[in-house]
């Protein structure tokens, strides 16, 4: 009965009923992300504590570095789960899940290996200076130290509990560990509690993910026999095809991700230059930006099973059908937040710190931001079709073209033209030429599946 729901859910409900129901718990589940992520910025705001912010913001490229090893084992494996299931190879979907899930262990424990040998310089290359070297570190020793696998499990575990179609119970593990997380984030960060500050946000974030994790295990003992995931050791037999396809359409997404760090690193570099305040407005203000980008990122992701699946059964025009649906809501609802982010800028930022002059900075920086949201859409948008239908190689080429060919260089041609303020345009800049790309390669990739 379960797999007659999700073959129907798959292959005959309406593009938007079936849209609903995969995209809204992936959408609700990131939107919980979203005031996770940002809780961690706003209770160590009530520190009033530029260098407390500062420690988070300079962190944040070793925790987005994450996502490369969440997508080439997540991102890779659920693509060519969804792929499977399509063709119903259900003991390749079984091999590939055992593949992902063990190789996100091993990625995770090269983190931690990381911090633990080169603490020190990896810090220097964060941006950090003696003010907030140390701060910086007690957040990483809980988030990466010991938070690498958990973290890492967590997102790969919901990838592929998502891909057979259960987005249902990929947002609640998802959901599970953001709301733990604001619960303990005020009881470990605030002086009314154990005071730590940063470090308080880090250890929250740990054992918010090792509950998510916890979810998902007993997910998958509750649901034995009756799901495709399997994390059973004895499944864990890579073979040449298996490695090709998650590394084929993974490896691009983990080196998109990659770059994503560099870009981040050279923001915050550049950043660091002005002074304490100016990292954590830079901070702040990439954090509320990125509230409406992950709901509308949400949307696309629950979709791309639908994507993948119909690709590989055959069904051409119902996977164009679902795109086309997913890219008019999600760019809608970016360009209104876009709108209401740029006149109502110093609001936003007030919300999270009351230092004036940490405000006047990040109201600054977030009008610049605002402008690239609904393009940016466009471009993640179709980097998720190409992962979907197993093209590694355009999701690659779209990932260099945004960082190394345009965002990077801009950064400094836009930081040397206008000190500081900017930088905050470069993203803008390069979406909206990536968006027009974007569209053009859909438009012939359609074309070329049509004929």
């Amino acid at each position: 009965m379960e797999d007659q729901k999700k073959a129907y859910l798959f292959e005959e409900a309406p593009i938007s009923k079936a849209f609903i129901s995969m995209a809204a718990p992936t959408i609700l589940s990131s939107l919980v992300m979203v005031i996770y992520n940002l809780a961690d910025t706003y209770f160590v705001g009530m520190l009033n504590n530029p260098v407390q912010n500062a420690a988070v913001t300079l962190a944040a490229p070793v925790l987005l570095a994450f996502n490369a090893v969440n997508n080439l084992f997540g991102v890779g494996s659920s693509s060519m789960m969804s792929r499977a299931l399509g063709r119903k190879e259900y003991d390749t979907v079984r091999r590939v899940s055992a593949f992902g899930f063990y190789g996100s262990v091993c990625g995770g424990l090269v983190f931690t290996l990381l911090m633990l040998t080169a603490k020190g310089p990896l810090l220097v290359l964060l941006g950090t200076d003696p003010g907030t070297a140390e701060a910086t570190g007690q957040y990483l020793h809980w988030t990466v130290t010991w938070g690498a696998v958990p973290a890492i499990l967590n997102v790969v575990m919901a990838y592929m509990v998502r891909s057979e179609g259960s987005t249902l119970h990929a947002s609640v593990g998802t959901m599970s560990g953001c709301l733990l997380n604001m619960v303990l984030d005020p009881i470990f960060i605030l002086p009314q509690g154990l005071n730590m500050g940063a470090a308080g946000a880090g250890l929250a974030t740990f054992l918010s993910n090792c509950a998510a994790c916890g979810y998902f295990f007993v997910l998958l003992a509750v649901k034995r026999g009756r799901t495709y995931v399997c994390i059973d050791p004895r499944m864990f037999r890579p073979d040449k095809r298996i490695v090709a396809g998650v590394c084929g359409v993974g490896i691009p997404a983990s080196i998109q991700n990659l770059l994503n760090v560099t870009g981040m690193t050279v923001l915050n570099n550049f950043t660091s230059a002005f002074g304490e305040s100016a990292v954590a407005a830079m901070g702040i203000a990439q954090k509320i930006n990125m509230v409406p980008m992950n709901i509308a990122m949400g949307g696309s992701q629950g979709v791309m099973p639908l994507v993948g699946y119909n690709y590989a059964s055959g069904n051409r025009e119902r996977m164009k059908e679902a795109v086309g649906f997913s890219m008019k809501v999600t760019v809608s609802f970016l360009t209104a937040v876009a709108v209401c982010y740029y006149f109502g800028a110093g609001f936003f930022i007030r919300l999270f710190i009351k230092n004036d002059e940490i405000v006047a900075y990040g109201a600054r920086f977030l009008h610049g931001m605002c402008l690239a949201l609904p393009f940016l859409n466009i471009d993640f948008m179709a980097v998720g079709v190409f992962q979907a239908v197993g093209s590694g190689k355009r999701a690659f080429f779209f990932a260099i073209l945004r960082k190394i060919i345009m965002e990077i260089p801009a950064l400094y041609i836009l930081n040397a033209l206008f000190p500081l303020y900017g930088l905050a345009y470069a993203q803008m800049i390069t979406e909206i030429i990536l968006a027009v790309t974007a569209m053009l390669v859909l438009r012939r990739m359609f074309k070329s599946l049509a004929s």
